[in-house]
């Protein structure tokens, strides 16, 4: 037989190229061994490749019934035949009883035993053989003799007696009839799923039987299941193809069904068939084993499957069938692409994190500055602190500005931008330097605040926001307004109050044309001032007013230390308690 092995004639690149070469090596495997099994036959003898059987002889096979030949002498047919197994006084029987021994099933000889009316009650059996069905079962030749029901009290319970005794009166054989066979020995229940076969032999039945399915299939079909296994067998000669459950399962056909070579090749995918054509070929070549990936298009889904491929060969070392184990690893291709997917895309939130740290960073620099000496020239001593809601987050919408003006004030602010991340660092940038802007011109805290408002309010995209602005005069008066923000808290000594708040206004951006107000306290050398928005002293389901008597108490509890040492002692405290909101502190104190 010739093969189309690489380094002869190229492999097909499309399926029909392969379905040919597949015809045309089967064609040729089968007439070399058609050609080469003629040769060994006696002279004048001839093949025929039609069935031997005749018409008679084929309808007495599938009956299943045995009955003599209409054409035979009647001595032949009463003792089986002519010939020397033929002669009188021959037993068909006796020699049907000794031949049972090599029936690889269990096999049993049964006579109907029958009632007054001819009715069927029982059999009795005649002959078995040693084969045993299942481990707690006797086996059919040590009962011998005894009632079938005796022997198999649960036949008549699993509809097994019924159909034997149809058997026996129609002629019509029984092929394959599942039975969930269960008898109660020495106290405890024993069931065994059983195959039964059955033809009636003139006044005898013949009944055949084997596990439906053994131990070790079930737990084949368990393997093939948990490892999405499979296999198929096809014979070269006879053109049979044998497929096990697990290949039906990847390739969803009827179990009845399983596809041809060609047939399979119409499944591959187009730029697979040169992989699926040199596996073929290989294995028909007889090299073993053979090995490759290939995917194939099953209901409109791509599936991934690696294959290896292992001639079925002869003595002759000539294959004459193809054995071809499957591995489904379309679960696993799909797991692994979601899971470089899920890689991909937390990757380029990392990668979108890390430039929004870098960036917030590089605002916070910008806009939340360390304070100069200038300040400490005016007698004032100033510390910040920044707590964001994001653990990796540099910055939020919270700020805070403390600078000297031109004209010798010292602008103090604090605010909070509603949101987080980048688009409320952008809100508090906006604000945070319009303000400044507004600060050059001398206006009031009152003035600076409604002019902020009023921008706030004309734009339609922005959302609202708290603040306080106000200014220490030269003579260590703050004149300050308050846009829905907490009011700050004074402490003085040991004594912690939040600063008179009867002026407060709305939220900036809530009530355009409002105009807030200036109201002014004075401080002394030694007061700390101390100005926070509302993620210090917010906590969920907790009145605001609870927060800011805690934040009072810590104040207190700190009193005599320098702003940069309470600040470090507030913020060690708070961290230690869960926060949903940025936080900022801005502590001012007066030498």
């Amino acid at each position: 037989m010739s093969l189309s092995l690489p380094g002869l004639p190229d492999l097909p690149h499309d399926v029909e190229g392969l379905k040919s070469l597949i015809e045309r090596e089967v064609a040729a495997l089968r007439a070399d061994v058609r050609r080469k099994a003629e040769t060994h036959l006696p002279l004048g003898t001839a093949i025929s490749h039609a069935s031997p059987m005749s018409s008679q002889s084929l309808e007495t096979f599938t009956s299943g019934r045995a009955e003599p030949a209409d054409d035979l002498p009647a001595g032949q047919r009463e003792t089986g035949g002519g010939g020397p197994d033929g002669a009188a006084g021959h037993d068909p029987w006796a020699c049907l009883c000794s031949s049972m021994a090599a029936i690889p099933v269990s096999a049993a000889l049964l006579t109907p035993v029958e009632d007054e009316t001819g009715e069927i009650t029982d059999f009795v059996i005649r002959a078995g053989n040693h084969v045993r069905s299942s481990e707690w079962l006797e086996p059919p030749d040590t009962q011998v003799g005894q009632r079938f029901l005796e022997a198999r009290p649960g036949a008549a319970t699993s509809g097994l007696l019924a159909a034997l005794t149809s058997v026996f009166k129609s002629g019509r054989a029984l092929n394959g009839l599942t039975v969930d066979y269960t008898e109660e020995r020495y106290g405890r229940l024993h069931r065994a799923p059983l195959l039964y076969y059955a033809a009636s032999c003139g006044d005898h039945l013949l009944t055949t039987w084997l596990p439906a399915r053994s131990q070790a299939e079930s737990l084949t079909l368990d393997a093939q299941h948990i490892a999405s296994l499979g296999w198929g067998h096809w014979d070269l000669l006879s053109g049979a193809v044998n497929w096990s459950e697990g290949l039906h399962r990847i390739f969803r056909t009827d179990p009845g069904m399983p596809w041809s070579l060609t047939e399979l090749c119409d499944a591959v995918l187009p730029g697979e068939v040169s992989a699926l054509a040199e596996l073929i070929t290989a294995v028909l070549a007889g090299e073993e084993p053979s090995w490759t990936r290939i995917r194939f298009r099953v209901f409109g889904e791509v599936r991934t499957l690696d294959l290896l491929g292992r001639p079925v060969a002869g003595t002759d070392g000539r294959p004459w069938a193809v054995h071809l184990v499957a591995r489904d690893l379309t679960p696993q291709m799909r797991s692994r692409r979601r899971l470089a997917e899920t890689q991909r895309e937390t990757e380029g939130l990392r990668q979108q994190a890390e430039a929004e740290r870098r960036i917030a960073s590089v605002l916070r620099e910008a806009l939340l500055p360390t304070h100069s000496a200038e300040l400490a020239e005016l007698g004032l001593t100033v510390a910040a602190a920044y707590l964001p809601a994001e653990p990796d987050a540099a910055v939020g919408g919270d700020w805070y500005k403390c600078r000297r003006l031109p004209d010798g004030r010292v602008l103090v602010a604090i605010g909070d931008a509603v949101g987080h991340g980048l688009d409320a660092v952008a809100r508090m940038a906006q604000q945070r330097h319009a303000l400044a802007g507004l600060a050059q011109t001398g206006a009031t805290a009152g003035e600076m605040t409604t002019w902020l408002n009023e921008l706030v309010c004309s734009d339609p995209s922005a959302l609202t926001a708290t603040m306080i602005t106000g200014h220490i005069d030269h003579d260590r008066v703050l004149r300050w307004a308050c846009a829905g923000h907490p009011p700050p808290l004074l402490r003085r000594g040991k004594e912690v109050s939040p600063l008179p708040s009867d002026h407060l206004g709305p939220l900036l951006g809530l009530m355009p044309g409002y105009a807030y107000e200036t109201a002014p306290v004075p401080l002394r050398s030694g007061d700390l001032l101390l100005l926070y928005t509302d993620g210090v002293v917010e906590r969920r389901g907790e009145d605001i007013t609870v927060g800011i008597n805690n934040l009072s108490r810590s104040l207190s509890g700190n009193a005599g230390l320098s702003a940069r040492t309470t600040l470090d002692r507030i913020t060690a405290d708070y961290t230690r308690t869960a926060h949903d909101d940025d936080a900022c502190l801005l502590a001012i104190q007066v030498d």
